[in-house]
């Protein structure tokens, strides 16, 4: 059985990625790995961590809504979160990597973020870019 992979992160662009991925997971009838990767450091203090398992709750609650197979994976371990994403969608033989783009200005727009450049241009696999909803 093939896996799904979805970059999560608790704003709407995640939530926009995870509801994409859930749907591309009944389609092709995978099981599907969330991932919410956290550099750690000086941020990621106590209450970061608890806010940080209170939103992978609501995704638990979320999925088993769903009726889907899932694995979650919280990393807090100095890694950028594209290098988790991708070397999680390796190890698991993704078959599709889902990430989230938030809205950009004009401007920002002629820069994508690095970590969806990277996925985009790094992952084994295809990848799909959801932009968040209005």
């Amino acid at each position: 059985m093939g896996t799904v992979v979805v970059g999560y992160v608790p704003k709407p662009e995640g939530d926009a990625a995870l509801s994409k991925a859930i749907d591309e997971a009944k389609l092709r009838g995978t099981k599907l790995v969330v991932v919410n990767s956290h550099r750690g450091g000086q941020e990621f203090d106590g209450d970061a961590a608890i806010q940080a398992e209170k939103d992978m709750d609501a995704v638990r609650a979320r999925l088993d809504e769903a009726g889907v197979s899932y694995d979650l994976r919280q990393l807090v371990r100095g890694f950028e979160p594209a290098e988790d994403l991708i070397s999680i969608a390796e190890a698991n033989g993704a078959e599709l990597i889902v990430i989230g783009l938030r809205r950009r200005s004009p401007v920002g727009k002629l820069i994508l973020g690095s970590n969806a450049q990277r996925i985009l241009l790094d992952a084994h696999c295809p990848v799909l870019a959801v932009k968040a909803g209005d």
